[in-house]
């Protein structure tokens, strides 16, 4: 059986990414309605309302979900505390060490995956104890390592040294992604740009647009030689701070204006290279749907070329 699927008690390996006030109920429900995973966010910092919002998914659906832990953002053990006491069954950790987590967790029977950018973290979450790994590429969106190393590449060599289950992201918003990411050794596909920019998101509709309006090479790549380095659409505001080489220290001020009042100059709009591939709005059963038809469709024809030992 799919290890992941057995973690997450999810009907498809597609996993909603944790993104900060944007990954909470109103899309996390409407992702598990669809058969994926919906994660709730805690990076925010707003402990109240993100406790709120996972009680609030226990009465939207009757899906499994998780939740996200960003070990340094959080203040205090408090979110720990709280989500080892909810019955959540499924945390992915991310931004620092796993180590001290795992234990309360397991304890608390919830299984437990790290997000890691590169073989190194990876192998030191898999002696931490880690369930299983969010293997982020470089081409995703959001906090990002700046040693920039894909996902396809990194796939290939976390699999080369370890046979723990891994959820491929970054660069992923469709069936052909997602059995690109299995073809390496993935069980499943975590989504933050596609889900974003998805009718059930809350974000602001100038948010989604920009999204479907940008190339493959809409994103930059900010502040590499500082903290934290970051994958954001290209605006007037972002290229200033491209050209400049460092963030300033009010960036993410006034996120919120960005994110749900619609101004697109008010701060960063974090987002992916698939925006390049987003054409559209969907709901969130379309985007798993999609990929799930996208996904087998693809598969079978590999399938047959592999029984036929043809190329095509």
């Amino acid at each position: 059986m799919n290890r992941v699927l057995a973690h997450t008690g999810a009907k498809y390996p597609i996993i909603q990414a944790p993104m900060g006030w944007i990954a909470r109920s109103q899309l996390a429900s409407a992702v598990c309605k669809a058969g994926g995973l919906g994660i709730i966010e805690t990076s925010s910092g707003e402990t109240e309302a993100c406790k709120e919002e996972i009680r609030k998914m226990k009465y939207l659906t009757d899906a499994p979900f998780g939740v996200n832990l960003p070990i340094r953002f959080l203040k205090d053990d408090a979110m720990l505390r709280f989500v080892c006491e909810s019955g959540v069954k499924f945390v992915t950790t991310s931004a620092g060490s796993p180590a001290k987590f795992i234990a309360p967790l397991h304890e608390a029977g919830i299984v437990v995956y790290h997000a890691v950018p590169t073989v190194d973290a990876a192998m030191k979450c898999v002696e931490a104890g880690v369930d299983g790994l969010i293997v982020e590429g470089t081409e995703g969106g959001g906090f990002k390592n700046p040693e920039e190393v894909g996902t396809l590449v990194l796939l290939q060599a976390i699999r080369a040294k370890s046979d723990i289950p891994m959820v491929a992201a970054g660069g992923i918003c469709d069936g052909k992604g997602m059995a690109a990411a299995f073809a390496l050794g993935a069980e499943a596909v975590q989504m933050g740009t596609r889900f974003v920019s998805c009718a059930e998101s809350p974000v602001h509709h100038n948010y989604k647009q920009a999204i479907v309006d940008a190339k493959e090479t809409g994103t930059y790549v900010l502040n590499k030689k500082s903290t934290p380095c970051i994958r954001a659409l290209k605006t007037e505001r972002t290229a200033a701070i491209h050209e400049a080489g460092l963030m300033p220290d009010d960036t993410f001020a006034r996120i919120l204006d960005l994110y749900f009042g619609g101004d697109m100059e008010a701060a960063v709009g974090l987002a992916g290279q698939t925006a390049g591939l987003i054409d559209r709005v969907k709901t969130a059963k379309e985007i798993i749907d999609d990929t799930i038809s996208e996904f087998f469709e693809i598969t079978s024809r590999l399938g047959n070329l592999a029984s036929a030992r043809n190329f095509g």
